[in-house]
C-alpha cells in the first residue's frame, strides 16, 4: 500500500514538473526564434521537438543497452500515434490548429515518409538492425542540416520583420528556460512514467501493454504539454512544429539510436501498429488540407480515433 501512495505521489510530482518545465521551455524557445527572427515552426520542429522527445529516447535506448527491443519500438510507435491523435487534438480545442502551405508539402510528408520506411525495413527484414540504425541516424542529420538551412532562408526573408510588440526575454534567460524546462521535462516524464508502470504492474498489467500504453503515453506527455501550452499562447506553429518534429526524431534518431546499439527484431503487433500509424498521419494530412488547418470537430474525431485504438490494443 505504500509503495502505491509513494507511486502516485510520484506520479503528481512528474505532472507538476511537466507543466511547469513545458511553460519555461515554450516561453524561452518562443523568444530565441522572435530574437533571431525565425518562425516559431523551425523552432518547434527542432529544439522544441528534440527537448520534449528527450523521455522516448531515455526509454528506447535503455531497452535497446537491456536487450529489451520490443518495448522500444512500441514505445516509439505508440508515442507517435499519441502525438498525433492525442496531441493535435487537444491543442484543436483550444485554438484551430492552422497549417502553412509548406509544413503540408515537406515535413509533414517527410514524417509520413519515415514511418513508410520503418514498416518497409520490419516488414521485409522482420528486423531494424544495426545498419539499419545508421542509415537512419544520417537521414536525422540530413534532416538537422535542411532545418538550419530553412531558418537561414526564413531570417533572410524576415529581415523588416518588426518585432516591437512582442515580448523577448534577455538571453541569459531564454537559456536558462530552455535547459531548466527540457530538464524539468526530462524528469517530469520519468516520474510519470515510473509511478505509473509501477501502478500497472500492481493491478496485473503485462509490460507490453504497459510499454504500448503507459510507457507510450507517459514518455509523450512532454509534447502534449508543451504543444496545449504553445496552442495557448497562440504559438500554434511550435505545437504543430513540435509533434511533426518530435515523430521525426522519434522514428530516425530514437530508433535509429536503439538499432545501431541492438539490432531490433518485429513482431506482427509492431507491423500492425505502424500500418496504423501511417493510416492516421493520412487521415491527418487530409484534415490538414481541408481550409489550411485541423478545427475542433476534427480534433474531436482523433480523440476518439485514439480512445478506439486503445481499446484494440488491451483486448488484442
Amino acid at each position: 500500500m505504500f509503495e502505491i501512495i509513494k507511486s502516485v505521489l510520484l506520479l503528481l510530482l512528474g505532472f507538476v514538473l511537466l507543466i511547469k518545465g513545458a511553460d519555461f521551455f515554450v516561453d524561452g524557445s518562443s523568444s530565441v526564434a522572435k530574437r533571431l527572427k525565425v518562425p516559431s515552426i523551425i523552432i518547434g520542429l527542432t529544439i522544441v521537438a528534440m527537448g520534449t522527445s528527450l523521455p522516448e529516447c531515455a526509454v528506447s535506448v535503455t531497452a535497446s543497452i537491456s536487450n529489451n527491443n520490443a518495448l522500444a519500438i512500441s514505445n516509439a510507435v505508440g508515442s507517435n500515434l499519441f502525438n498525433l491523435l492525442v496531441v493535435c487534438g487537444c491543442c484543436s480545442l483550444f485554438a484551430p490548429l492552422s497549417i502553412k502551405r509548406d509544413t503540408l508539402l515537406k515535413e509533414f510528408p517527410l514524417s509520413i515518409l519515415c514511418a513508410v520506411l520503418l514498416l518497409a525495413l520490419g516488414f521485409f527484414g522482420n528486423q531494424l538492425g544495426t545498419v539499419d540504425g545508421i542509415i537512419f541516424l544520417l537521414l536525422f542529420i540530413g534532416y538537422i542540416v535542411w532545418m538550419i538551412f530553412s531558418a537561414l532562408k526564413a531570417r533572410k526573408n524576415t529581415e523588416q520583420l518588426q518585432l516591437e510588440n512582442y515580448k523577448i526575454l534577455p538571453v541569459w534567460k531564454c537559456v536558462l528556460f530552455i535547459i531548466g524546462g527540457g530538464i524539468a521535462i526530462k524528469f517530469g516524464g520519468d516520474f510519470v512514467v515510473d509511478g505509473a508502470s509501477y501502478i500497472a504492474q500492481s493491478f496485473g498489467l503485462s509490460q507490453n501493454l504497459i510499454g504500448l500504453t503507459i510507457v507510450a503515453l507517459g514518455t509523450s506527455l512532454p509534447e502534449l504539454v508543451t504543444s496545449i501550452v504553445a496552442a495557448r499562447k497562440k504559438e500554434v506553429d511550435m505545437a504543430l512544429g513540435n509533434v511533426i518534429g518530435s515523430n521525426i526524431f522519434n522514428i530516425l534518431f530514437v530508433l535509429g539510436t536503439a538499432a545501431a546499439i541492438s539490432p531490433m527484431a518485429f513482431v506482427t503487433e509492431n507491423l500492425i501498429d505502424i500500418i496504423i500509424l501511417i493510416a492516421v498521419s493520412l487521415i491527418i494530412y487530409l484534415f490538414s488540407w481541408t481550409g489550411g488547418k485541423i478545427k475542433r470537430s476534427e480534433g474531436i474525431i482523433m480523440l476518439l480515433l485514439y480512445a478506439g485504438f486503445s481499446v484494440y490494443i488491451c483486448i488484442r
